[in-house]
Formats: C-alpha cells, sequence, structure tokens
C-alpha cells in the first residue's frame, strides 16, 4: 500500500513542532512522502530529512502551494483521498472500504480547512466526533489502514538507518549501524 499525507496550512512558527510531529508519525507508521501547504519552511524539510537518514526508510517531503492541484494530481494517479475530520463518518464504518484502494492521500488540517476540502475527498473521515489532534487523528488512521503492522518488531525492521532502536522492557539501548 502507497499511503502520501497532505497537510494543510502550515504556519510558522505556530506550526513547527505539530507538522514535524504529523510527518514523524506519517513516516513512522509507514507513509512513503509528505506534501505541505502554507508557509514554506525550509527548517521542517531539514529536520524531517535528516531524521529519515538516520533513523532509515523512505520517507520524502516536500511543499507545495496549491492543496487543490495536489489532490487532483493524486486523483488522477489513482489515489484514493481520505481527508480526517471531526465532522466525518466514523473511521470504522468505512475503515473496510477504504482499505480496497492500494493509494491513498491522507489529508490533515491546520488552520480552518477550506470547504472545498470535503468536496475533493472521497472520504470524510472522523476519528471521533470530539476536537483533537490532527497528529493522534493520523496515529490512528494509519494504524487501521495498516492492521498495526507499524506496532510489530518485523516492521521495524523495514527502516534499517543509521540508528535501531532495541526493544528493551527496562533502560534504552539504541545501536548505532556504521553501514548505513
Amino acid at each position: 500500500m502507497q499511503i502520501s499525507i497532505l497537510r494543510l496550512g502550515h504556519r510558522l512558527p505556530r506550526d513547527e513542532r505539530i507538522t514535524t510531529h504529523v510527518c514523524l508519525v506519517a513516516r513512522a507508521f509507514g507513509a512513503s512522502e509528505a506534501i505541505y501547504t502554507g508557509q514554506h519552511d525550509n527548517s521542517l524539510e531539514s529536520s524531517v530529512s535528516n531524521l529519515a537518514k538516520q533513523w532509515g526508510g523512505e520517507f520524502g517531503i516536500r511543499y507545495e502551494k496549491n492543496y487543490e492541484s495536489v489532490i487532483n494530481n493524486y486523483k488522477k494517479e489513482g489515489f484514493v483521498i481520505v481527508h480526517l475530520t471531526m465532522y466525518g463518518i466514523p473511521l470504522p464504518e468505512k475503515i473496510d472500504k477504504i482499505k480496497t484502494n492500494k493509494k491513498i492521500l491522507v489529508i490533515v488540517g491546520g488552520e480552518q480547512v477550506p470547504k472545498d476540502v470535503y468536496e475533493l475527498a472521497d472520504f470524510n473521515i472522523a476519528i471521533t466526533s470530539q476536537p483533537h489532534s490532527e497528529v493522534a487523528a493520523l496515529a490512528v488512521f494509519l494504524d487501521y489502514v495498516t492492521n498495526s503492522e507499524p506496532l510489530k518488531r518485523s516492521f521495524s525492521d523495514k527502516f534499517k538507518g543509521k540508528i535501531k532502536i532495541e526493544p528493551s522492557e527496562r533502560g534504552k539501548k539504541a545501536i548505532s549501524n556504521k553501514d548505513q
């Protein structure tokens, strides 16, 4: 399955940490890229790219000015468009239909989401119908759509970065892979 994330309306300095966390969750849960709109942020791109180099895995980040063209281009490439919003249909009611797709573009908002996003999306999905974090919503959605594979040890083996965590009940154990 190919998963891409579209983060709407990145604002400096307000969203620096949140957008970074959206990217961290996206990468850790198996997405291949994050696209963001709003204000261009070289620091965000550098930070996320450096993290992917250190920890491994295939993950890219890029800025696009126009979210509509991103959505329309991904639709043309056969992606199903899933917008995460507390105003949507509860995830459990649509997850089986969403999982039938091999390519998914997940939209997470920032500032007020424009009305046309709701119209352009194939699915407007609610993680809950209560105010919550877009980072949490993305993590829950990706967990559902990937059948919890990112929570398994074998999934973490795909990252093959310069740093790897060795699971431990107590303490912290990181292994440095000098070959990467």
